[in-house]
Order: structure tokens, then C-alpha cells, then sequence
């Protein structure tokens, strides 16, 4: 039967080699290495192609049989804000240096969409797109102090929103969002949810890994892991632990990275409200010490203003970790509230210390929220957001 056989992945400003939590990687990196290394568990070879940078260098990593990450000398210098400008010449790169034709090119946010098309063009392949994120959904929602998305963003996401053979959303909210906002044919519209990597994020061992990381057993646990940017609400947490009374055993430790334009001063912020002794601050970590800290967690918390999906709740949930999150994007689907967490509907730090508080002082509560995490969690695993998005690939190829 006549199938998809290869795929040309494009993630113009972020590599899957990267380390999740740092710089301009998050979720869409984790996404795009463990959905490849299931395509081609499928029998799809995929290509994913990248920018290369000081910490990758250009050539072809092998992420799987199967599967590559192709990194490419193209302005490597370049900040996110300015990518657009190397777009074309990203996608020329790629040509001249013969790779191709695959039977369908996968895009990954707007800016590979932008050279996705030509790539698709070229090599007489339907172009199929995921956002990740949206500009207008990203303004909606915008917290205080984060900077408003460049010029001509809406209007590239527009184009490639009506040009694309098919979009691949994440969740009912997204599709609601390019459908509302954008204009986007529900018919050419799927919705494929993430994964997460059910033989990493296990919720064995929390005593150990508490232990590991020097966390009491008294001492009620919060943590937030992403990249630290206003828009991924960690600054709403600090000033939460500072409305918590100093008696209480509460501690947030925050695993992550300065991102993005406007570096958020949480250091700073942490010394003036005199929390040292009550939060802490971490560099990014790989999946397999990052799920120790989901472990060593009684509660993660979810801040932000906007997400499309939430990655970092469902591997929480899954290492058996209750999150409380913020009722924006995705994470009402990947949080269920009042089962396997608590979604807030605004971002006030009263609001969010008092639901600290509230899981750290009912002992029943939490027991029932962490029962439940990892059930919800296994419903959702990367070999069945691949064969989704292979059934999506067929569609687009009119097989």
C-alpha cells in the first residue's frame, strides 16, 4: 500500500539537540526529537532541520535509526527576532545541498513556515504546519512587562495558515484559536496532543530523589521547570511564597533559564522580598534529572500566560506529581482540574498562595490529586501522537 515514507522536519530557530529550559528551548524541542524517533519507529524517515549554532555545529546527528537532525550553517549569529529575514535563505541551504524530495514537509512554528514553503514547493510536497504558538493568542494573553510579538508575525501566521495542506494543532483550544482568530478551515484542521515519555517520567523513587536533591521530608516541595520569561509566570510564584507566612515548611525551587527579550530579574526579586531561605534557583536539567525533580515535588506549578499544550504538567503528572496551573491554552486539557490538580483562572499572587496552601494543608486532597496524575499522564504517550500525526501526513498526501 502506497504510504508516507519520509518526512522533511523544519525547526528554523531551535535545535531538538538543545537543552530543554534554556535559551529558546521548551517544549517544541522535546516535541519534535521524541515525535522523529517515533515516525521513524513507524517507518517514516525523517529529516529535522535546524539552524546550527556554537553549541551544535553543522552535520547531521543521528537521533534514532531512522531519524536525523540536520544543523545548517545559515546566520548562525542571528537573534530569534531576526530569522525571518534568513527564512529564504535557510530554505536554499537546505536545497543546495541535495537533500530531498520527502513526501511531506512538516513545519514547526512560524518562522519554519516561512522556509517550509519554499522547501514544499521545491520538492512538489504538501506542507503541513504546527504553530506551537500563536501571535494573537500570545497578545491576548500577554502578562505586564513581556514584549509585544515582531511586526508581520500575524499577518506570515495568517498566510501560512490558509496555504498549508493541513495544520496539526495541539489541542481543542488551539483549534479554536486558528479557527476564530485566523480563519482556518476546520477541515484542514487536526488535533494531534503531545506525549510524554512514559518510561522516563515514572513516578517511582520520590523519597530517593528527594534525597538527591536535599529536600525534607517535612518540608512542602514547589517547583516550577521552564524557561524563566514573564510569559511562563515564574515571577508570579516568588511573589506568591512571599504572601505565604514564613512559618509555614513551604520551599519553591525554580529549574530553568533566562529567556527571550526582557530578562526577568528573579534573583533580584528573590533578595528583596528576603526569600533566600524559601526559593531557589537552578539551571536547566536533561529529562532524567528533571523527572527526579518532579518527584522530589509535592505540587508543580504552571504559571503562564500562555501554552499551547503544557509539556512540563503532563510529565509531572505522570512522575506522579499534582500541578496547579493557570486555566490558559492547552493546560486544561493537559491538567484535570480538581482530579490531578487545581487550574487558576488569573494570575494574582494571593490567588496562587492560597492554592499552595491549600494542597500543602489538605493531607486528602493531595493523596487523591497524586493518585490520579499518573493515570491521567499514560493516556498520553509519544507513539501515539506519531501515529496521529502520520494519519495527518497521509491525509495532506491524498493517500
Amino acid at each position: 500500500m502506497t504510504s508516507v515514507r519520509s518526512a522533511a522536519l523544519i525547526s528554523l530557530h531551535t535545535s531538538p539537540l538543545h537543552q530543554p529550559g534554556s535559551g529558546d528551548a521548551g517544549g517544541m524541542n522535546v516535541y519534535l526529537a521524541h515525535v522523529a524517533r517515533e515516525l521513524a519507529a513507524l517507518g517514516v524517515a525523517v529529516d529535522i532541520f535546524t539552524r546550527a549554532d556554537a553549541q551544535t555545529g553543522p552535520g547531521v546527528t543521528e537521533l534514532a535509526p531512522g531519524a536525523r537532525v540536520v544543523s545548517l550553517d545559515v546566520a548562525p549569529e542571528a537573534s530569534k527576532t531576526e530569522l525571518a529575514a534568513h527564512a529564504g535563505e535557510f530554505a536554499e541551504a537546505v536545497l543546495a545541498q541535495g537533500f530531498g524530495p520527502y513526501d511531506v514537509v512538516h513545519a514547526h512554528y512560524w518562522l519554519s513556515g516561512l522556509a517550509g514553503e519554499r522547501l514544499a514547493e521545491a520538492w512538489g510536497a504538501p506542507l503541513l504546519h504546527t504553530m506551537h504558538t500563536l501571535a494573537l493568542a500570545k497578545e491576548r494573553g500577554r502578562g505586564s512587562g513581556e514584549p509585544s510579538e515582531p511586526d508581520g508575525r500575524a499577518s506570515a501566521e495568517r498566510g501560512l495558515i490558509e496555504r498549508a495542506a493541513r495544520l496539526i494543532v495541539n489541542t481543542r483550544a488551539e483549534a479554536r484559536d486558528v479557527e476564530e482568530l485566523y480563519g482556518a478551515d476546520p477541515d484542514r484542521v487536526d488535533i494531534v496532543a503531545p506525549g510524554v515519555d512514559l518510561g522516563v517520567f515514572t513516578p517511582e523513587g520520590r523519597r530517593e530523589a528527594r534525597a538527591r536533591l536535599g529536600v525534607a521530608e517535612e518540608e512542602f516541595h514547589v517547583l516550577f521547570a521552564g524557561r524563566i520569561q514573564r510569559l511562563k509566570g515564574p515571577q508570579v510564584l516568588v511573589e506568591a511564597m512571599s504572601r505565604i507566612p514564613q512559618t509555614a515548611p513551604i520551599r519553591l525551587s525554580i529549574v530553568g533559564a533566562a529567556s527571550g527579550a526582557g530578562e526577568l530579574d528573579l534573583a533580584g526579586r528573590i533578595a528583596e522580598l528576603g526569600l533566600e531561605d524559601r526559593v531557589s534557583l537552578h539551571a536547566p536539567v536533561e529529562a532524567r534529572r528533571l523527572a527526579d525533580w518532579y518527584r522530589a515535588a509535592d505540587v508543580v506549578a504552571m504559571p503562564s500566560y500562555a501554552e499551547s499544550f503544557g509539556l512540563v504538567a503532563l510529565e509531572a503528572q505522570a512522575c506522579g506529581t499534582p500541578v496547579i496551573a493557570a486555566e490558559v491554552g492547552g493546560l486544561p486539557q493537559s491538567v484535570s482540574d480538581g482530579r490531578t490538580g487545581l487550574l487558576l483562572p488569573d494570575h494574582d499572587p494571593e490567588r496562587w498562595a492560597d492554592a499552595i496552601v491549600r494542597i500543602a494543608a489538605d493531607g486528602a486532597l493531595r493523596e487523591q490529586l497524586t493518585h490520579a496524575a499518573p493515570i491521567h499522564a499514560r493516556a498520553f504517550g509519544w507513539q501515539r501522537t506519531a501515529m496521529f500525526t502520520l494519519q495527518s501526513y497521509r491525509v495532506a498526501a491524498g493517500l
